[in-house]
C-alpha cells in the first residue's frame, strides 16, 4: 500500500520526473541500476524470516526515491524486478503468521473472498450493509464494488484503478479443432523427371589434346617464325581465336614453342626443341605471363595485320548428345 501511495503521489507531482529520457546522465543511470541491485532479491531466494517487515518498508522508501529518477527501460525493469520481489517475500512473511492456534492460509481467505463476491455457491459470509446478495450463480462475474465497499470502510486513502496479478477465478479456453482439407493429387497428371544413364552421355575424345597436336604440327610445317596475332586469329570466329591462344599456350609451358618481341615490336612464335630437366639445372628458368585478348583487340589486330583468312583452319563445332537431344 506504500508503495501504491507514493507511485501515485509521484504521478500527481509532477509527471515530468517520469517521462523518458534516451539522454539522461550516464552517472545517474548507473547510480539507479546500483541502488535497485543493492535491494533487489530474487523471489523464492531469501527466507522470508531473514529479513523485517521494518526492513522491506526501508527498502520500498529506498525504491520510490530511486523510481523518481527512472527515465529508462531497463531502470522500470529493474523497478518491475524489484516489485516482484517485496510481493514474494511479503507473502511469505504473510503466511508465516500465526493467528491463533494454525497459520493464515492464503488459499482459504481467496476462497473466502470469492465466496463473499458472489463467485460460487456457498457459505455465506454476513456483509456489513448488503442484504440482496444471499445466492449467486457459478457463472456471474465477481462483484468487486461489494468487497471494495467494505475495503473503503478501512481505508482513508481516494479509490484508483490498479492492477492485479492475475483474476481470481479464470476460464480455461478450449482450443478448437481447426479441420484441414488434404489435398489429393491426381497420379495421372504426376511426371517424372527425365533420367539419364551412363549410356545416354556420349563421350567425345580429348579435344584439347588433340588441337595442341594439330598447332604444333602446323609450327612444324612452317619451319620458321610467324607473328602470334596472324597465326591464331580466325577472322571469321572469335570464339575460335581464343581458343586458338588457349591450345598455344601448352605448347609455351611445355617449352616446345617460345614466344618473344622481335625488333618491329611485334609479338613472334616458332617451334623449339624442348628444354631437359639438365638445362633447368643449369640455370634456365620458366616465365608466366598473363595475355588480356578481348573482342576490340580481336578486331584491332584483323585490321592492323590485314588477316583474311584463318591460319589454323576452321574446326567444326562440338556437338554432345544429353538423352535424346543433341546440343551444340
Amino acid at each position: 500500500m506504500a508503495r501504491d501511495a507514493n507511485m501515485g503521489e509521484g504521478s500527481s507531482k509532477g509527471g515530468k520526473n517520469s517521462a523518458y529520457d534516451p539522454d539522461q546522465n550516464p552517472e545517474e543511470k548507473r547510480a539507479v541500476r546500483r541502488g535497485y541491485r543493492g535491494i533487489i532479491v530474487e523471489p523464492g531466494v531469501a527466507n522470508p524470516n531473514d529479513i523485517s517487515p521494518d526492513e522491506l518498508a526501508k527498502n520500498l522508501e529506498v525504491a520510490d526515491s530511486l523510481f523518481e529518477k527512472v527515465k529508462g527501460t531497463s531502470e522500470a525493469t529493474l523497478d518491475s524486478m524489484f516489485l516482484l520481489g517485496v510481493t514474494s517475500q511479503a507473502a511469505a512473511k504473510a503466511r508465516s503468521m500465526k493467528a491463533g492456534a494454525g497459520a493464515f492460509d492464503v488459499d482459504d481467505f481467496v476462497a473466502r473472498l470469492v465466496t463473499f463476491m458472489g463467485g460460487r455457491r456457498g457459505v455465506h459470509l454476513p456483509d456489513d450493509s448488503d442484504t440482496d446478495a444471499d445466492d449467486y450463480d457459478d457463472g456471474a462475474p465477481l462483484d468487486w464494488e461489494r468487497i471494495g465497499r467494505r475495503a473503503l470502510a478501512k481505508s482513508c486513502r481516494a479509490p484508483a484503478m490498479d492492477f492485479m496479478l492475475g483474476p481470481l477465478s479464470i476460464e480455461q479456453k478450449k482450443r478448437a479443432a481447426i479441420k484441414r482439407s488434404k489435398l489429393e493429387k491426381n497420379k495421372a497428371d504426376m511426371k517424372k523427371p527425365q533420367e539419364i544413364t551412363e549410356d545416354d552421355i556420349t563421350r567425345s575424345e580429348n579435344e584439347t589434346t588433340k588441337n595442341v597436336a594439330t598447332l604444333e604440327k602446323l609450327l612444324e610445317q612452317l619451319g620458321g617464325q610467324i607473328n602470334l596475332f596472324r597465326f591464331i586469329i580466325n577472322p571469321n570466329d572469335f570464339g575460335q581465336s581464343v581458343e586458338n591462344l588457349f591450345y598455344l599456350s601448352f605448347l609455351i609451358r611445355d617449352g616446345k614453342c617460345a614466344l618473344e618481341t622481335n625488333e618491329d615490336g611485334e609479338p613472334v612464335i616458332w617451334l623449339c626443341q624442348q628444354p631437359s630437366e639438365e638445362d633447368y639445372n643449369e640455370g634456365l628458368k620458366k616465365r608466366q605471363i598473363v595475355m588480356e585478348f578481348d573482342m576490340a583487340t580481336w578486331r584491332h589486330a584483323k585490321e592492323v595485320f590485314s588477316i583474311k583468312e584463318p591460319f589454323i583452319p576452321q574446326r567444326p563445332k562440338s556437338e554432345m548428345r544429353l538423352g535424346g537431344k543433341w546440343y551444340g
